[in-house]
């Protein structure tokens, strides 16, 4: 199929825009690409309680099982925004195939695994697959779907379904690894993909930039290698300590590598990220906000499932329960976050939803070792339905105003920030869960300092974004003021 030279293309979009509804087709279309993203959410957790299980099958040593989520962790973190500007470049629908056939291909490999090496060679080709169906996904979905509602609504189904991959795949992970083995999980991806693959390429319209400029091989190297090296330095620790060279030596990379990026882009001809775009207010602290959210809501989950278990003794499946019920508001948020963000704006949602996911991850801290289960299932599932209210919130409010010929870098901002916020999160302040004099003792610490950094983004966003006393005294029902929609 030949390469259109613009990004507004027929189908989907031209179907939408007579009104403020989905036609079927483009439902059809986000369902395609929703489903992309689903399944790349869901391998950042369905393996996780299968691990025990599966170093034992296959020989991994307990220091090594980390490796199962690194190898998948690094790639997938590290490539979105070569990957995102790669396609904008040559064709966003022909990389998001190749992701598809590349994550299907390599989660058949991990189904099929006979050794370590050979399992975690499929975790890392995994992770590439991911990284180039991440921003490839969000950028043909935010040039097929016009600024506005239909966005918005598309945005917010998107990221409902991004939460409930991460919360369902610990869910699931544990069902299907104790009825049909750890292999399960990764057989269900495969299948899964050779689905989308199959459907994917009649429906969605092909889209690149008009201009070809060269890519930035320069900046490409160093924020790879700087997003590489950060991501290493805190996956490791988290498993071991900050112990070790190997651990040192990539934790100072990654920031020396992340500066020399910015200076290589503020030199570079073509870069592969505008500078002047992440000068946007919009930009910049859209993804402060969609960081934060990302980071220190899988944190929450994580330290809540340690509670629960080994507090508390709830069973696998209660756990799970506990889980479903977030998954349930999550889907319930998703489903209105739209509306309010039309009514109100996306940059004071952003911030409402931030403060929202911090005073009810603060209120988990009464808890107690007897019980709270209760109190545990309504403030995750309250701070879960903030968290998306942020999510969405975040996405609209950095790629609205962006040129269609920008949305794969604006887009690959996005994705990154999602990706690296899931990933950094649980390294940060998973290992204050063991400072402690127990495990409750640490996972309260965790649950207070988690909730100081989400309330603290978020006066750092509101003032960033502008939302001073003048700003949050304007009429709530107006539109968006045009600065959303705009630079």
């Amino acid at each position: 199929m030949a390469i259109d030279t613009h990004t507004t293309l027929t189908g989907p979009r031209s179907a939408a825009e007579g009104g403020d509804r989905l036609t079927g087709r483009a439902k059809l279309v986000l369902f395609v690409l929703c489903a992309a993203q689903f399944m790349v959410a869901l391998d950042f957790s369905v393996l996780n309680v299968a691990l025990p299980v599966l170093g034992k099958g296959l020989g991994l040593s307990q220091s090594a099982l980390q490796w199962a989520v690194t190898a998948f962790a690094l790639p997938s973190g590290g490539f979105l925004l070569l990957f995102g500007r790669i396609a904008d470049l040559h064709g966003r629908k022909r990389l998001f195939l190749t992701g598809l056939a590349l994550f299907g291909a390599a989660s058949l490999l991990t189904t099929l695994a006979w050794d370590p090496a050979s399992f975690l060679t499929g975790r890392v080709l995994q992770g590439l697959g991911a990284a180039v169906i991440v921003p490839t996904g969000m950028s043909l979905l935010t040039t097929t779907f016009p600024e506005g509602p239909l966005r918005d609504k598309a945005l917010g189904i998107s990221g409902t379904l991004l939460s409930l991959g991460f919360t369902i795949g610990m869910v699931l992970g544990g069902v299907m690894t104790d009825t049909l083995g750890w292999r399960s999980t990764m057989g269900l991806l495969a299948a899964a993909s050779v689905v989308v693959l199959a459907v994917a390429p009649r429906l969605l319209p092909e889209s690149r930039t008009p201009e070809r400029p060269r890519l930035d091989v320069p900046g490409a190297v160093t924020v790879t290698g700087g997003l590489l090296a950060l991501i290493y330095s805190l996956s490791t620790a988290a498993q071991r300590g900050f112990h070790g060279a190997d651990v040192w030596v990539t934790l100072i990379a990654g920031p020396v590598l992340l500066v020399a990026f910015v200076v290589v882009e503020s030199r570079a001809a073509a870069p592969l990220v505008s500078l002047p775009m992440l000068k946007r207010r919009t930009v910049a602290w859209g993804n402060l906000g969609g960081l934060v959210t990302f980071s220190m809501m899988s944190t929450v989950v994580f330290v809540l499932t340690l509670y629960l278990q080994e507090t508390l003794r709830l069973s696998a499946f209660l756990t799970g329960l506990v889980f479903g019920v977030q998954g349930i508001a999550s889907v319930v948020a998703g489903s209105y976050a739209p509306r309010v963000i039309g009514r109100f704006g996306a940059r004071r949602t952003l911030v409402a939803s931030l403060f929202g996911q911090g005073l009810f991850t603060a209120t988990l801290l009464s808890v107690g070792t007897g019980s709270g289960a209760l109190l545990a299932t309504v403030a995750v599932s309250l701070a879960s339905m903030c968290h998306l209210g942020a999510i969405i919130s975040y996405g609209v409010t950095v790629t609205s105003g962006v040129r269609d010929a920008e949305q794969g870098l604006a887009t690959g901002l996005v994705t990154t920030t999602q990706q690296v916020g899931i990933t950094i999160g649980i390294p940060l302040l998973g290992v204050l869960a063991t400072t402690g004099s127990s495990l409750f003792d640490g996972v309260r610490l965790v649950l207070a300092v988690d909730a100081a950094i989400v309330i603290a983004a978020a006066v750092l966003v509101a003032l960033g974004l502008g939302l001073g006393a003048k700003a949050t005294a304007a009429a709530p029902s107006a539109r968006p003021d045009p600065a959303e929609r705009s630079a």
